[in-house]
């Protein structure tokens, strides 16, 4: 197989599969027969109890709160048991496990500990929801939040969470950086200087930013990864740029790697 210009998939979920070596090995098949050199092997905060607290705001909401609990499968500390396995193994490409987090303001102190007691490779931090909102659910988030709110708001808050994310400290890589894009809403203001403040800020703080290609597959966005306008700006100041694929199964591991830019 030809090695793939973007060598690494660096975010892709066990999320629909047990936390078995079965369904880590077929990530890792993917990866292989993309051409890959590298795979991050993550899941969700919220499929383990111990995060648990964190979602108290967006269970008060009942559709959320029963996506949330069909969502709780596991203790943290299965997760780590699996890592342990498979780092005894060897495989031709690099694998990596980390956690990807849903970052909410004040709850940095609560998340700390939790994610500092374990030696993870990797950190991302993603923005998930705005003031308890989840906003990528089509079941319901158009009816609880973009039918209710200005999307220029929107855009704005999820913005400001996103440089709360990065100035936390806590994280390694930022996830899908643009996806409140994902349903083509449009802001109401130009984002060039959002844009540039959250690469300043990702330099500042040693973070990775992710062109993630999930918004195009899963949400069919136009753009294939991050908006044009984004890359080229973290790319001008030398951000550390991260291909994704958000696959949240194996033959999504690299999707649309090559049309990336």
């Amino acid at each position: 197989m030809p090695e793939n210009k973007h060598y690494i998939d660096g975010h892709t979920h066990l999320e629909n599969g047990d936390l078995s070596k079965d369904t880590v090995y077929a990530f890792i098949q993917a990866a292989i027969n993309k051409g890959l050199k590298h795979i991050q092997i993550l899941d969700h905060t919220h499929r383990f109890y111990e995060f648990k607290d964190m979602y108290e705001e967006i269970c008060k909401i009942d559709v959320q709160r029963e996506w949330f609990e069909k969502k709780q499968k596991n203790s943290i500390k299965e997760y780590h048991a699996l890592i342990e396995e498979i780092r005894q193994e060897e495989f031709p490409i690099q694998v990596s496990f980390g956690l990807e987090v849903c970052y909410m303001p004040g709850y940095e102190d609560f998340l700390k500990p939790l994610l500092t007691s374990y030696p993870y490779d990797f950190l991302v931090g993603s923005v998930h929801s705005v003031d308890g909102y989840l906003y990528d659910m089509d079941a319901f988030s158009r009816q609880l939040l973009w039918d209710k709110h200005d999307p220029k708001e929107i855009y704005q808050k999820y913005y400001e969470n996103l440089k709360g994310a990065i100035r936390s400290n806590l994280f390694t890589q930022i996830g899908h950086p643009d996806v409140i894009k994902m349903y083509d809403y449009d802001p109401g203001y130009d984002l060039h200087d959002t844009y540039q403040e959250l690469a300043d800020l990702a330099i500042k703080h040693h973070v990775k930013m992710e062109d993630n290609t999930g918004a195009h597959y899963r949400y069919h966005h136009p753009d294939i990864g991050l908006n044009d306008d984004f890359r080229n700006i973290l790319k001008e100041k030398n951000v550390e740029i991260i291909s994704a694929s958000d696959a949240h199964y194996p033959e999504d591991v690299a999707r649309f790697f090559e049309l990336l830019k």
